[in-house]
């Protein structure tokens, strides 16, 4: 296969699949058909070969899972506004537990690009899916349904945005050891996330209950979903009484819009003193100059003249000097 470039994605799968039916049939031939042996050797033999084909079988350039995949991150980004109540989800993340459970969920969700093995893809996503269960069993305080894990399994898909999701599910649907997808957990599993994953690119108005202009201007990012206290069970935290945030994140973001606005109004009223100070400013010489002038013309200076004075000079009545002295001649 690895030599085999011109090959399209389906005849890879087929290749793959032919070797895994091939294998098991000898394995059930050798172990005497004990299944718990075939299928321990199975996941070694796709873990072996698949490790080894990564490159060339993931996202291959003859198919547009690359083109998918930019699209349904486009998509997740545009409902970025989409609540847990719209999605009718039964966690309350208020709940330490439970929103401890969400972030492990986001976080195996999202590691399933880093691995190679479809088998291990498979894992991420079912320990994704236990904590899932985990959250909406603290949450209603008893056992969760299969109704209540769809919807909760989307609203996760949405949170974490995981990357390469399209060329994730292909390459497992193509690649995996098909008796691993069709029994057990992690088929169950596989089947909501492909299940999860075609809702979010069909969701429209009617999913959500809501209007088609409401979905619209939520969409084009026009508006933002509010609901009444009434409504919803988180905490008052937002800027407008009467109006509480769909979630933990809304509710410190609509915080830091009015502290946001505080600040912005604190900046104007400082800048409207910093102008009126440095008008002050630029007055106060003139207005110096002004009182100076008006001091001036009610009291003026009276200016005395003064004349230059000679010490050696014949008059000297205008100084008031003794005469001077006369050589007196002495007989010896």
């Amino acid at each position: 296969m690895s030599s085999k470039k011109d090959l399209s994605a389906d005849e890879l799968s087929e290749c793959v699949q032919d070797f895994y039916q091939n294998m098991a049939d000898r394995l059930m031939s050798h172990f005497k058909g004990s299944s718990d042996s075939v299928e321990q050797v199975m996941d070694q033999v796709e873990k072996y070969i698949m490790t080894r084909l990564y490159k060339s079988v993931f996202c291959p350039e003859t198919t547009d899972d690359e083109k998918k995949d930019l699209a349904t991150q486009t998509r997740i980004r545009a409902l970025h506004w989409v609540t847990i109540q719209m999605l009718c989800v039964s966690m309350d993340e208020e709940i330490p537990e439970v929103s401890e459970n969400v972030v492990k969920a986001i976080t195996d969700i999202i590691e399933m690009d880093s691995k190679r093995v479809p088998r291990d893809k498979l894992g991420c996503i079912t320990r994704c899916s236990k904590h899932i269960f985990s959250a909406i069993r603290i949450t209603k305080n008893e056992p969760a349904s299969a109704d209540d894990f769809l919807p909760a399994l989307i609203y996760i898909v949405l949170k974490a945005n995981p990357p390469r999701l399209q060329s994730n599910i292909q390459y497992i649907t193509r690649f995996c050891n098909p008796s691993r997808l069709m029994t057990g957990e992690d088929g169950y599993y596989f089947t909501n996330l492909c299940c999860a994953a075609a809702f979010i690119e069909k969701l429209d108005a009617q999913s959500l209950n809501l209007s088609p202009e409401e979905f619209e201007r939520y969409m084009s990012g026009q508006a933002s979903p509010r609901f009444n206290s009434s409504e919803v069970d988180w905490p008052q935290t937002g800027p407008t009484p009467g109006v509480t945030a769909t979630n933990p994140v809304l509710a410190q973001l609509n915080h830091n819009l009015e502290l946001l606005s505080g600040l912005s109004g604190r900046q104007e009223t400082l800048m409207e003193a910093a102008q009126s100070l440095r008008a002050d400013l630029l007055s106060w010489p003139e207005g110096v100059r002004r009182e100076v002038s008006d001091v001036l013309e009610k009291y003026p200076l009276e200016i005395v003249p003064r004349t230059a004075s000679a010490i050696d000079a014949n008059n000297m009545d205008g100084d008031g000097l003794p005469p001077p002295l006369t050589p007196q001649v002495f007989a010896g």
